[in-house]
């Protein structure tokens, strides 16, 4: 026996819909490449949207074309969000910090029919527009007063493209699991892998990451999202604004310390979602200033863990409240995020401390297990650690266009490549990622936690550890190191910071000092780059 209730399918379209009648005085406010703050409200972004689904049915575009784009966190690339996948049309959101060879791959697995580009991005493509055989034409992201002289061919102008056509559009209906957007993982081996949402996993999402017990997103919020929207849709963050009518504050492309306090500032921004690498930089500027941050309660931060030292620096000094999270391009990406139970009020403060810097606890949709070697799940003691899985309707089947997943080898669930523990209460906390931790002697040492420990230290800016090949030890840990300009912390001093903090036999061999680390595309540590450089650096030289 079926329930009779309406069979209204869940589409992005409904939320730009939703948004413009039901959140009139909701404000979209963007830096744009040019300079000058944009902004609007709800109804003509909705409006504006209409025009460019109309403008790109003009152009030939059909229900499952993809059309990419390379764009900051700004109005107009939020208006393709919705006019591409509105119409049933793919919206390939492309990472601009990859190499040139990896773009062109990616625009190319993708079959990308158009591109959509800032100013910023255009010498990219122009230095790899030879290789782009399947794309029909690119736009310029921008008005006529600013177009660029370009190489590019079947070059149209953003806001010549809109003015020619009509604010009115019946959006279509269609499946609930239509594609809706692709996102290509920066995978440090092998080509990127796509994850193709759909519009049902996309409005999930957005209401997993509005409950209070996540983001926390509503109407009397104003949200900054510095993680961009190339990477995993700016979190959802992009779509769960709307959805409640969050003011949207988009930084466009300056997202150095001191223009990110100046947004949040002028525009009373009161939650942000970001990296640790970018509130580094916000903290450092803070420090150096004088400035503060008061409107800002809350910030979300994931893509790699935290530093105890930052949570604390927010909380004491800034009284903001760090929400740790975990997530993946393939989760969507949120998984968990960390926000206290009941309970918590009982634990000491120092407890409560080191609960808030696990990662986190699920959210509905989202199940987790830990698994052996031999794929047996392993209980939620907090003590147990083993292979995260998880499975959910915002987590990936597979990757576009790929046959085979390593990831995907047990049905009906994704291997994440983290390794972690789930206590009592559902809290997880991620002891390192499968390729990244040390096993020395045959017992396993956490990167993460001496990098935590190293950036507590306060001549210490940014610290990685990896595994270097030891002749009798198999592995031993190592520290690449950058300090604080001046400062004349040693190697010997900073490896007895670790005394009372680790095992002895966990402290590591050695330390280097260098200027500045490697980061991947999406602003993580490279430790694969780290690995090619240092990891013979323990090694007896062979005579």
């Amino acid at each position: 026996m079926r329930g009779l209730m309406m069979d209204q399918p869940l589409l992005i379209s409904s939320i730009l819909k939703f948004a413009a009648r039901n959140h009139v005085e909701g404000e979209i406010v963007s830096r744009t490449v040019e300079g000058p703050i944009h902004r609007y409200r709800y109804p003509e972004w909705a409006a504006r949207s209409a025009r460019l689904a109309n403008a790109l049915l003009g152009l030939g575009v059909n229900q499952g074309d993809r059309i990419g784009t390379l764009a900051w966190n700004g109005y107009r690339h939020l208006e393709l969000y919705y006019g591409v996948s509105g119409l049933g049309a793919v919206c390939h959101t492309i990472n601009p910090r990859l190499f040139p060879n990896q773009i062109s791959y990616i625009i190319n697995h993708a079959d990308d029919r158009w591109l959509f580009t800032d100013l910023s991005f255009v010498p990219v493509l122009e230095a790899i527009a030879d290789q782009l055989t399947g794309v029909k034409g690119f736009v310029m992201m921008t008005d006529s007063a600013h177009m660029p002289a370009t190489s590019l061919p079947n070059v149209i102008c953003y806001e010549d493209l809109l003015a020619a056509e009509s604010d009115q559009i019946e959006w279509p209906v269609f499946d609930e699991n239509t594609a809706s957007s692709l996102c290509y993982t920066s995978g440090t081996t092998g080509h990127p892998k796509g994850v193709l949402y759909s519009h049902r996993s996309t409005v999930l999402h957005s209401y997993g990451i509005c409950l209070p017990d996540s983001m926390g997103l509503s109407s009397s919020e104003c949200m900054l999202p510095v993680v961009p929207m190339f990477h995993v849709n700016a979190w959802g963050t992009a779509y769960g604004a709307p959805m409640v009518g969050s003011k949207l504050v988009l930084p466009g492309p300056r997202m150095d310390g001191e223009s990110l306090q100046a947004l949040i500032e002028d525009e009373s921004v009161t939650v942000a979602a970001g990296v640790p690498t970018i509130w580094a930089a916000l903290l450092n500027h803070l420090e150096s200033s004088g400035k503060r941050v008061d409107s800002l309660k809350r910030t979300i931060i994931g893509g790699s863990s935290c530093p105890e030292s930052m949570i604390r620096t927010f909380q004491d000094r800034y009284g903001v409240r760090v929400l740790h999270a975990w997530g993946m391009t393939e989760t969507s990406p949120i998984g968990v995020v960390n926000t206290p139970k009941l309970f918590a009020d009982t634990l000491s403060e120092e407890q409560r401390f080191a609960l808030g810097c696990k990662q986190g606890r699920g959210l509905f949709g989202i199940e987790m297990k830990i698994t052996d070697d031999d794929d047996r799940a392993l209980p939620w003691d907090g003590i147990a650690m083993g292979k995260l899985k998880v499975r959910g309707p915002w987590v990936c089947s597979g990757y576009y266009q790929l046959d085979q997943s390593s990831a995907h080898q047990e049905p009906g669930w994704f291997e994440t490549g983290d390794v972690g523990s789930i206590d009592p209460h559902g809290y997880l906390q991620i002891t390192d990622r499968t390729k990244d931790l040390i096993k020395s002697g045959g017992e396993w040492i956490s990167s993460i936690e001496l990098e935590n420990i190293a950036v507590g230290h306060p001549d210490v800016v940014e610290a990685a550890a990896i595994a270097a090949r030891d002749d009798r030890w198999g592995e031993r840990p190592i520290l690449i190191v950058v300090k604080t300009e001046g400062s004349p912390l040693t190697e010997a001093a900073l490896l007895a910071y670790y005394e009372d903090k680790v095992a002895k036999w966990q402290i590591p061999n050695a330390v280097v000092f260098c200027e500045e680390l490697p980061h991947t595309a999406t602003g993580k540590l490279s430790k694969l780059t780290l690995r090619e450089k240092y990891e013979g650096i323990l090694e007896t030289p062979k005579g």
